[in-house]
C-alpha cells in the first residue's frame, strides 16, 4: 500500500483511485480509509480520490504521541505537501470534519477548492455555564461528567467490549452482521488507548468561532449528515449539531457534491434511536 511519512516520522497508507482534480478523503474517528470503499468507487470516476489512515488508524503507524485533533491537521498537510496536490477538494467525515477546520485555522484556505463536510458538530461537550439553546446550538452530547466515563471505559479492560458496542448500535438490524463485524474489526485496528486519547482531545474541541471564517462560497461547500437544516446560513457557518442521527442526505442547494463528479453512495448512517456511542466516529 502506498504511504508518506509525516514531519515527526509516521507512516501514513492511503488508498489511491481515479485521475483528475485531487479530493482527499478525511475518516472519522477510529475508522479506515477502507471503509469509504463506496464512495471511492463512486467519485473517481472523475476525480484523483485519495483516502487515508490516520495515524494510529487503519494499517498506518502507531506511534505513542500525537492523538491531537492539531497533530492530524498537520499530518493532512504534510501528505497534501509530500503528493504535490494542488487546488485540493477535503472530503470529512464526523472527526474528519473538525481535522478540517483545524487544517484552516492553522494554514488557512489557500490551495482548497472545495469542502465536502459530513455528520459533524461543532461543540461535542458541554461546558456547564452554556444554556440549553447553546448546546443544542453546539450540537452538543456529552457534559464533563459523561465524557470522562466513555474515556475510562474505552481506554480500560473491556476498551474492545465498548468499541462492539458503540458501533453495533450505529446500524439498524437489518444491516448485515458480517458487515458490522467487519466495521468493528477496521475500528478496532486503532489501539483503544491511543483512540481514548485521540476521543478526548476531540470532544473538548469546539470550532464554533472557526466555521463562520470560512470564506468559501456555497457552491464549493456541501454539508451533510445529521438534523442540519438547508437554510443558507450553513454556508456561512451555522452548523448545528443533533442527539438523532437521521439518513445521510446532502443539500440540493449546495451542488459542490455534483461537481465533484460521479456518484456518492450513503455513509452508514441510519434512521434510529440516539446511539449510545462517542461522537465522531
Amino acid at each position: 500500500m502506498p504511504h508518506i511519512t509525516t514531519n515527526d516520522g509516521v507512516r501514513l497508507n492511503y488508498v489511491e483511485r481515479g485521475s483528475g482534480a485531487p479530493l482527499v478523503m478525511i475518516p472519522g474517528w477510529s475508522q479506515t480509509a477502507a471503509q469509504f470503499e463506496a464512495q471511492i468507487e463512486g467519485l473517481s470516476a472523475n476525480r484523483r480520490v485519495i483516502a487515508f489512515d490516520m495515524r494510529g488508524h487503519g494499517d498506518s503507524d502507531k506511534p505513542e504521541h500525537g492523538y491531537k485533533i492539531q497533530r492530524l491537521a498537520m499530518d493532512v498537510r504534510n501528505a497534501i505537501e509530500a503528493l504535490g496536490l494542488e487546488r485540493v477538494s477535503l472530503l470529512g467525515h464526523s472527526m474528519g470534519c473538525s481535522v478540517i477546520w483545524c487544517y484552516i485555522d492553522l494554514f488557512g484556505e489557500a490551495g482548497l477548492e472545495r469542502l465536502v463536510l459530513v455528520d459533524q458538530m461543532p461543540g461535542i461537550t458541554a461546558r456547564s455555564e452554556w444554556s440549553e439553546q447553546e448546546k443544542q446550538d453546539a450540537g452538543a452530547i456529552f457534559d464533563g461528567a459523561s465524557l470522562y466515563e466513555t474515556i475510562a471505559a474505552l481506554a480500560g479492560a473491556d476498551g474492545v467490549g465498548t468499541t462492539k458496542g458503540f458501533i453495533g448500535r450505529m446500524f439498524t438490524g437489518g444491516f448485515p452482521a458480517e458487515r458490522v463485524a467487519w466495521v468493528i474489526e477496521q475500528n478496532r485496528k486503532m489501539p483503544r488507548r491511543h483512540a481514548a486519547s485521540l476521543l478526548l482531545n476531540h470532544s473538548t474541541q469546539d470550532w464554533r468561532d472557526l466555521i463562520p471564517r470560512i470564506t468559501l462560497k456555497p457552491d464549493r461547500l456541501a454539508l451533510a449528515g445529521m438534523d442540519a437544516s438547508p437554510d443558507r446560513r450553513l454556508a456561512a457557518g451555522n452548523l448545528r449539531g443533533g442527539r438523532r442521527r437521521q439518513s445521510l442526505h446532502v443539500h440540493g442547494e449546495f451542488p459542490a457534491l455534483q461537481s465533484l463528479g460521479g456518484c456518492v453512495p450513503r455513509l452508514n448512517v441510519s434512521p434510529g434511536p440516539p446511539p449510545s456511542h462517542p461522537p465522531g466516529s
